[in-house]
């Protein structure tokens, strides 16, 4: 793939990134390099190699994803200046 100055002033378009006639060659001419940077990329063979999602081994801690109400509902509502039951109640805010 390769990229010449109308598709270099497309993309600034795009990124609302204001370039000047005079710079679009030298970009066009470095985006050019990092696409075949990173197309080289794809030619190394990573089969059998784990993906990383950190430098070092670990497992983030875990615990059971349970559902529960907490079973506080008095502490929650201690200091509900209003309530009915278990609820807060609140001022009525459409007729």
């Amino acid at each position: 793939m390769s990229l010449d100055r109308d598709d270099v002033r497309k993309i600034a378009f795009l990124a609302r990134i204001k370039i000047e006639d005079a710079e679009l060659k030298p970009l066009a001419d470095e985006l050019n390099s990092i696409i075949g940077w990173v197309e080289q990329l794809g030619e190394v063979n990573t089969e059998g190699v784990q993906p990383m999602t950190s430098v070092a081994e670990m497992l983030a801690p875990q615990r059971p994803d349970q559902v529960t109400d907490g079973n506080v509902t008095q502490k929650v509502l201690a200091n509900a200046p209003d309530r009915v039951k278990n609820f807060y109640t609140v001022p009525k805010v459409l007729d």
